[in-house]
């Protein structure tokens, strides 16, 4: 699982500085966990997106915003709790969900949002 920056955000989810209007510029759909190290509950939420990083492998790309060090990031996204997770279709529009998901929750969204199984 790939840590995003600013700079990697921009170039595989969202030039959110370029455009107003949401463009995914992702090769796959992908789902953003915004977490932090002291965060108990993203923790939990930790080794469920491991296992379907290898399940998903070429269907999905999961990514990490650690929201201590990539302040603007979080901010852009208005991010006010963590675990908070950013689900991205490869086409329309994201859909952001609280809060530490069961793994039976990630698959439903994988399905229903992403159009992947």
């Amino acid at each position: 699982m790939e840590h995003l920056s600013k700079e990697t955000f921009k170039n595989k989810v969202f030039d959110y500085e370029q455009q107003k209007e949401w463009n995914f510029a992702g090769e796959l759909p992908c789902v953003i966990d915004f977490y932090a190290d002291w965060c108990a509950p993203c923790k939990m939420v930790a080794p469920i997106l491991e296992e379907l990083a290898e399940k998903y492998s070429g269907k999905v790309n999961i990514y990490k915003i650690n929201t201590e060090d990539q302040q603007e990031l979080a901010a852009a996204f208005g991010i006010r709790s963590i675990p908070s997770i950013l689900f991205c279709p490869k086409d329309g529009k994201p859909q952001m969900a609280m809060g530490a998901l069961p793994k039976e929750s990630f698959e439903k969204a994988f399905k229903d949002i992403l159009n992947v199984e």
